[in-house]
């Protein structure tokens, strides 16, 4: 059919949740299959009995079309064993049976399988059919009908079925939506090398942390921190060796920092630390233990074992005023450091 998932890993890949719930719902409705095959036996109807058998014989092959990332196959196999599954049933029993139930559950997965436009045509040919079952079964009485209690056991168990089914469909909406907002959010906030804030999310959560500051005034302390020579790291070792620096600089800062306070990469190799109830006398502390655990960095490359140092800029936010004047203040203390002769702390001037 059109619009069906293509023999592409790629394709599997783009949903790896959706095609791991096909798979789930092979074994699902296996066993289901199982069960009707005994049930069906056991009401002295071995036709249906032997049609779960083959059922369950396409199940088991689509199963394996998934494994080997046959998606087209396997989807056509459950389509096609559902369709002809609930049009036998409800012919042989009736419909009371609620074999036509197992129709409506194509509904969700044919809209995550395909196009919108294609899926809308396919749902139109399912109503198609369903309504002509329907229509069907007003006039023909079932082929191989079964005891009225039989009948209704039978409908209970279907009716339970998809239930569940929906139930579990539903579960997987919720977690994968969840799932991807989670990581959209991840995405928003987060610089995708080092793991930490954002420019954009430091930004945010320090203008929250001001928003408390003006409520409640109270030491906050900001520290602006610069890889050392890292230009020269990128020219002699390469840019992926830079990002290992990178990288391993942002760790042992994350490792670093207490919990009450936040970090994030400010732009390139430079990193801003805010402090909340910190004065100078703590922000300095916590700069010289962030810049002596930096400095005993060492990462592995290439039987090359490099290290590096970081200088940091200090300055205590003033009432008031606003956080760029702020920042500017730190980075005149970093480019003091810098100065200096790097590897160092210094705190900005009153």
């Amino acid at each position: 059919m059109s619009g069906m998932p293509q023999n592409n890993p790629h394709k599997r890949d783009a949903r790896p949740e959706f095609w791991e719930l096909s798979m789930r719902c092979c074994q699902l409705a296996g066993s289901v299959d199982v069960a009707f095959f005994f049930i069906f036996l056991a009401l002295g109807s071995p036709i249906l009995a032997w049609i779960n058998v083959v059922s369950v014989a396409m199940y088991i092959y689509a199963y394996r079309a998934f494994r080997q990332r046959r998606n087209r196959l396997a989807i056509l196999l459950i389509r096609t064993e559902v369709l002809v599954h609930a049009g036998l049933g409800t012919v042989l029993v009736g419909w009371e049976s609620g074999f036509h139930y197992f129709l409506l559950m194509f509904i969700p997965a044919l809209f995550v399988t395909m196009r919108a436009r294609s899926a809308w045509i396919l749902v139109g040919c399912m109503w198609i059919y369903y309504v002509g079952l329907d229509v069907l079964m007003w006039y023909i009485e079932p082929l191989q009908p079964i005891s009225s209690n039989a009948l209704l056991a039978v409908h209970i168990f279907n009716l339970t079925v998809v239930f569940g089914m929906f139930a579990y469909l539903a579960l997987f909406y919720v977690i994968t939506v969840t799932r991807a907002h989670k990581r959209l959010a991840r995405m928003a906030t987060t610089d995708s090398l080092t793991g930490l804030f954002n420019r954009r999310h430091m930004i945010a959560l320090t203008e929250k942390e001001l928003a408390r500051h003006y409520r409640r005034p109270s030491n906050l302390t900001f520290l602006l921190l610069d890889v050392d020579h890292f230009k020269q790291i990128n020219d002699r070792y390469g840019h992926d060796i830079g990002d290992r620096v990178l990288s391993g600089v942002s760790q042992m800062l994350t490792d670093s920092m207490r919990e009450q306070d936040f970090i994030g990469r400010w732009g390139g190799e430079e990193f801003l630390a805010v402090l909340p109830e910190t004065d100078l006398s703590q922000a300095e502390a916590s700069a010289e233990r962030i810049r002596k655990a930096v400095e005993s960095l060492v990462i592995e490359c290439d039987g090359q074992r490099l290290s590096a140092t970081i200088s940091i800029g200090i300055t205590q936010y003033r009432a008031e005023e606003l956080l760029s004047t702020a920042i500017a203040r730190a980075d005149r203390a970093l480019y003091e450091s810098k100065s200096a002769g790097r590897n160092r702390v210094e705190i900005a001037a009153p």
